[in-house]
């Protein structure tokens, strides 16, 4: 029951009830009718099935050190982050195959949900390369205004990326996945007990963000070098 309401609550915070645009006369209804799937799921006391959201993952997968950042594409300090010290860490560590990386999405709004939506619509392969883009263009998207307008711009990144405009509307109206995400992040983030980004996981141990040579000093400690 204690999982049901956390899950319950998120919805609740991000606005996923049906939130239709209307009032907007900029926006073309026809082609839109209402936000994309997250702000058009309909919350259900069920309990939510999350076995099919998979981690997205760089890395050897079997490395002994695994390093799990917890970010929201919202947060000006994960987008600082992905700017700097995660190519660092990606030289450093993951294209050697030093670590297993797993970046996991906390969802703090509604934009933040469907940026990950958009990622997420590519699949493996191409998620790290469209969320790169999109902590890049964070400041654009994130500030374009009225939800419509924030949905436009990460449909550009999408496109941009290599989506289809079916395949995006797809992954966007997709509100059952919207559901399972939220309930997704809900479960990592109680177990994990994430409460701000970006966090890192290194092997097991919480961090709060940190410089980059801080990082190092414990990944070098956990692969005993």
């Amino acid at each position: 029951m204690q999982r049901r309401n956390m899950i319950l609550g998120a919805l609740a915070v991000l606005g996923l009830g049906g939130w239709a645009i209307s009032g907007n006369k900029s926006v073309n209804s026809t082609a839109i009718g209402v936000l994309p799937g997250p702000a058009n799921a309909q919350s259900t006391s069920a309990d939510v099935d999350t076995s099919l959201i998979t981690d997205m993952v760089q890395g050897d997968p079997d490395a002994t050190v695994t390093v799990i950042e917890y970010a929201s594409f919202t947060c000006p300090h994960c987008a600082a982050f992905h700017e700097g010290p995660y190519k660092q860490l990606k030289a450093d560590y993951i294209d050697t195959g030093k670590i297993k990386f797993i970046y996991r999405e906390v969802y703090f709004d509604r934009p933040g949900l469907w940026a990950s939506m958009v990622a997420r619509c590519g699949g493996q392969d191409k998620f790290f390369g469209i969320a790169e883009l999109i902590y890049k263009g964070q400041s654009t998207w994130a500030r374009a205004g009225e939800p419509a307008a924030i949905v436009d711009e990460l449909r550009k990144i999408g496109r941009l990326a290599g989506l289809d405009n079916d395949t995006l509307e797809s992954c966007l109206q997709d509100a059952t996945q919207a559901q399972t995400l939220v309930a997704w992040y809900q479960e990592n983030g109680e177990r994990d007990e994430i409460t701000s980004t970006p966090s890192f996981l290194i092997n097991g141990t919480k961090h709060s963000n940190m410089a980059y040579a801080d990082m190092k000093a414990l990944i070098d400690a956990e692969l005993g070098s």
